[in-house]
């Protein structure tokens, strides 16, 4: 009977073990794999590194379209100043302020987008 009861107890310490090491384990991919999601999917994780580049990229794009929307305007401002004014911008504003045209001028229509 004594032989017995010692066969149980090197199972049970075995089987300890071997369920030790594998709870090791299992806690250790467990971990990984959290990290491992929220290194890619997490508020800073590689997915929102991408669409923050995108977003600078459009915001770039932006910037620069705006810079010369405003580089133009300035041109524009700067012909109307009252100390030297362009005579053909003067022209131009007023008639498109009458909506009228010289019978010998070529009017286009535009489609404003």
């Amino acid at each position: 009977m004594r032989c017995g009861n010692i066969a149980a107890m090197v199972s049970r310490r075995r089987a300890r073990g071997i369920l030790t090491a594998l709870g090791l384990y299992v806690v250790a991919a467990a971990m990984i794999g959290y990290f491992g999601f929220h290194a890619f999917s997490g508020q800073r994780g590689l997915h929102a590194r991408h669409q923050i580049d995108l977003q600078m990229a459009e915001l770039t794009a932006e910037r620069e379209r705006l810079k010369a929307e405003r580089n133009l305007w300035e041109r524009r401002v700067s012909l109307l100043r009252p100390d030297k004014i362009d005579p053909d911008t003067l022209d131009e504003q007023a008639r498109q302020l009458i909506n009228l045209a010289h019978p010998h001028d070529l009017v286009m229509m535009v489609k404003s987008r």
